[in-house]
């Protein structure tokens, strides 16, 4: 694992709001990425992805964007020794310039075959915190290109970026409707080889394009929170009772539900 950040690393995820960091994994590393995910996905859905959507109409437009599963690392003994790796954490607080990050929940998000583009977007506010400095990572289990639906990015959107947000509908410009300015932003795509890590922050605007092949596109990614992040009264994927028990204002500190994995 490529896991040492550079000083010139740092500059261009604050700058741009992401990172892509290619051969991040070794062979050996990918393969057991790839075994993990194949294995907790297949326990989880009953049944191969190949023939599964997380839909129930199969011909909804979402069900051909990806097919997605939380929080694996609860459920594969394997996958969450990779996801509360230490390391990783250190990576994301290191880019993200802050002291504690926690584990706010892992995905496998898989493109079928022919899969339809995913909209531009914002990840942090959907979420049960506000942050600026939230980041997520992303690990190519194939190689993600151009023509199977690589991420996008509009660099910079992180800074300007309120908590307004749009679903991940059809239409791929919603988030136009909300920040106009973007428009005019020229977008970069962020193609890499399988074993990457693609870093970016949870109010960065991106997207994917669709998956013009005849194969899936997987990744695992996870999504991490800032220590000290307060609740900001949205369930998102937090369980009943622990919500429940919340108040808007209390700090989200609770490490059976989202785990301090590092901190200075």
């Amino acid at each position: 694992m490529r896991n040492t950040i550079s000083a010139d690393q740092i500059k261009y995820y604050q700058e741009n709001g992401y990172l892509v960091i290619e051969h991040f994994l070794n062979e050996g590393e990918l393969d057991q990425w790839r075994q993990c995910t194949d294995e907790a996905v297949a326990d989880r859905l009953g049944a191969s992805v190949q023939v599964h959507t997380n839909q129930s109409d199969p011909n909804d437009f979402y069900a051909q964007v990806f097919t997605q599963c939380l929080r694996l690392a609860d459920t594969h003994d394997g996958m969450h020794d990779l996801i509360f790796d230490h390391r990783l954490g250190e990576m994301g607080a290191t880019l993200a310039g802050i002291d504690g990050i926690r584990i706010w929940h892992d995905q496998a998000l898989i493109k079928p075959p022919h899969g339809n583009h995913t909209a531009w977007h914002l990840d942090d506010p959907y979420w049960s915190f506000d942050s600026r400095d939230a980041i997520s990572m992303w690990i190519a289990l194939d190689d993600a290109t151009l023509e199977n639906g690589c991420l996008w990015y509009l660099p910079g959107t992180h800074k300007l970026a309120s908590y307004k947000n749009v679903g991940i509908g059809e239409n791929l410009a919603d988030i136009f409707k909300v920040y106009p300015e973007w428009k005019m932003i020229e977008p970069v795509p962020g193609p890499c080889p399988a074993g990457s890590i693609v870093w970016h922050n949870g109010l960065v605007a991106h997207a994917a394009g669709p998956n013009m092949t005849i194969s899936h596109r997987r990744a695992m990614t996870c999504a991490f929170m800032p220590d000290g992040s307060i609740f900001n009264g949205k369930k998102n994927i937090l369980p009943d009772d622990y919500f429940e028990s919340l108040t808007i204002g209390e700090t989200l500190d609770n490490d059976d539900w989202n785990t301090l994995v590092w901190h200075k």
